[in-house]
């Protein structure tokens, strides 16, 4: 079984839209200004996971800027995870510096069955993940709803591309300790958490991690299949996502470079199905 953690899917109208909502929403702008980024529908996430065995998908929302957008999307994500509950689960997208606004769309959209929030991304949306003040009552409620939070991460070297930002090690760490105050809130830090998995060599990170988990979106295109066993070594399987990124990346690419990293085949499936275990399914 495997479950792909980081997938997004979109209303088919805003591929027909596209033009007007580059100017509208920052985050659609960095992300799919290039006309070669894809757009994928409910329709095609199912089709793909049929292609390369994918039992379940999350569905993320993502961090829009524009609130109209963000309820839209969230609509289609709650209604496409009601067609297909036992494919997929949905997270909503939202902008924690809305304030009160940010805090009732969580409401509505945990009420309406979502389980997280996120892909957040705080460059685009123009706020500091590590402002307290910010991040609190998102915090708040997500551990009255008991959601998990996702949010977009950077590497601080390599390099540059489209979104890539500054939500790098540094500015996770210090969300990652204001979330103390809420132990039963989990955070899933995407993209192997811009490398800080690396920093649990040091004993004080590695105990601030035990609520934090890394998914493995678009990693061929970060780095080599070592990471796996690198951040196995380091955090261990269990806090290890399998995500695609999708449609960015399809989910056999980076089934691909998790078999290549020459871990033991159940410690590959233990990656492949960690997130059903922090979902409870």
């Amino acid at each position: 079984m495997t479950i792909d953690f980081h997938t997004h899917i979109l209303p088919p109208w805003l591929r027909d839209q596209r033009d007007r909502w580059l100017g509208r929403d920052s985050t659609f702008g960095a992300l799919y200004s290039d006309p070669k980024a894809k757009i994928a529908s409910v329709e095609d996430l199912l089709k793909i996971m049929d292609e390369d065995d994918i039992d379940r998908a999350v569905v993320m929302g993502m961090g829009w800027t524009d609130a109209g957008l963000a309820r839209e999307v969230n609509d289609y994500i709650i209604e496409a995870v009601r067609d297909n509950s036992t494919r997929l689960t949905g997270f909503a997208g939202l902008n924690p510096a809305w304030g009160s606004e940010a805090a009732l769309e969580v409401d509505r959209c945990a009420r309406a069955g979502l389980r997280g929030v996120g892909e957040l991304h705080p460059d685009t949306q123009g706020y500091d993940l590590g402002d307290e003040g910010v991040m609190t009552p998102l915090l708040e409620a997500a551990e009255h709803h008991g959601l998990i939070i996702s949010t977009h991460s950077s590497e601080p070297a390599g390099h540059l591309y489209a979104g890539k930002g500054r939500t790098t090690p540094d500015v996770l760490w210090r969300f990652i300790q204001n979330a103390q105050e809420f132990p039963n809130v989990r955070i899933v830090c995407a993209h192997w958490g811009g490398g800080l998995p690396f920093y649990a060599l040091m004993p004080e990170v590695k105990e601030t991690l035990r609520n934090v988990y890394f998914d493995t979106a678009a990693s061929p295109f970060l780095y080599t299949a070592d990471v796996f066993s690198t951040v196995e070594r380091l955090v261990g399987a269990d806090k290890i996502l399998f995500g695609s990124d999708y449609p960015l990346l399809r989910p056999r690419r980076l089934l691909k470079q998790l078999e290549e990293s020459g871990l033991l085949e159940e410690t590959q499936q233990a990656i492949r199905t960690s997130g059903l275990r922090l979902l409870g399914l």
